[in-house]
């Protein structure tokens, strides 16, 4: 059973969440953080499953979309690192505030797998379950769609957003509708996520990344377009004190000719990938043969900007 909730953020801003309780005592809290521009009830089948499997579920809205979006959101200031920095942060402390103790879970599809480095509050996660997570750096992208990927969401979208003020994905038929800042900071962002904000800012943004210490593990698909091997590591990379697991499915091995970026999280792979991931949820076992292996890397405090 799911009910409505609110999130307030440090700013004040407020998010709307779902929230699955399962009918015995919790075995633990998973947190679901959304891709970019696709609501959080696109998630409710998968986690109403892992609230029968016994888990405390929270799905939310970022701020600007779905149940979270303003009045208006033309000219909005809202900006991609907000969803880490305020929104995660604010959906992390409103779990702890449920259960201060208990295994504490974050899933994040694409962006949501990589946004929770911004917030303060992510250490206070026990485990993270990433599924095509990387931040859109575009020659990260599939080689074959790479141009075309280009055009769309880095010349098409800003210019759209320009004229309107945001960006309109729904009348499009392509995502949500996006804060201008969200696709702005998609369709400028850099090589190095920290060269996207200003200088007296980027020491902060990689000490956030570099303070969590929990294990990651990283799912992918092979015929993803966004989430490829390169997408993967640049983004596993600034969790550097972290030990990180990759793991690459293939379409076939989950009984599917094509799989790619979104399809994980519907209900046809119940019995294949959504069972696996309760061996990462509950018990922190890598239910897969992981392509790489990358453990914490603490000699310099965890300072340093990754290599």
């Amino acid at each position: 059973m799911s009910e409505p909730v609110v999130l307030q953020c440090r700013d004040g801003y407020s998010l709307a969440g779902q929230l699955w309780t399962p009918a015995g005592g919790p075995r633990g809290s998973v947190i679901i953080s959304s891709t970019t521009g696709v609501l959080a009830r696109y998630y409710a089948r998968y986690a109403a499953f892992l609230c029968d499997q016994g888990y405390r579920v929270l799905a939310y809205d970022y701020r600007g979309i779905g149940g979270s979006r303003p009045a208006s959101l033309r000219n909005a200031r809202i900006i991609w690192r907000d969803w880490g920095d305020l929104d995660f942060d604010a959906a992390v402390r409103w779990m702890r505030g449920q259960d201060p103790v208990g295994p504490l879970v974050a899933v994040g599809h694409s962006i949501g797998g990589f946004l929770p480095g911004f917030a303060v509050s992510a250490v206070d996660v026990d485990r993270f379950l990433s599924v095509g997570a990387q931040y859109a750096y575009w020659r990260d992208y599939a080689p074959a769609q790479r141009w075309q990927m280009y055009a769309r969401w880095h010349l098409f979208m800003p210019v759209l957003t320009s004229l309107c003020g945001y960006f309109p994905g729904r009348r499009l038929g392509w995502l949500e509708d996006l804060p201008a800042g969200v696709a702005r900071e998609w369709a400028y962002r850099h090589a190095r996520l920290e060269d996207s904000y200003p200088a007296a800012e980027r020491d902060e943004v990689i000490r956030r990344f570099a303070a969590i210490r929990a294990p990651i593990l990283a799912v992918s698909v092979t015929d993803d377009e966004y989430g490829t091997p390169p997408a993967i590591a640049r983004g596993l990379s600034y969790y550097r004190n972290c030990h990180r697991e990759h793991v690459r499915l293939t379409p076939q091995a989950l009984g599917e000719t094509r799989v790619g970026h979104f399809d994980l999280f519907r209900d046809r792979y119940r019995d294949s990938f959504w069972q696996a991931t309760l061996d990462w949820i509950g018990t922190g076992a890598n239910p897969w043969t992981p392509v790489d292996v990358l453990g914490p890397e603490l000699t310099d405090g965890g300072q340093s900007s990754p290599g």
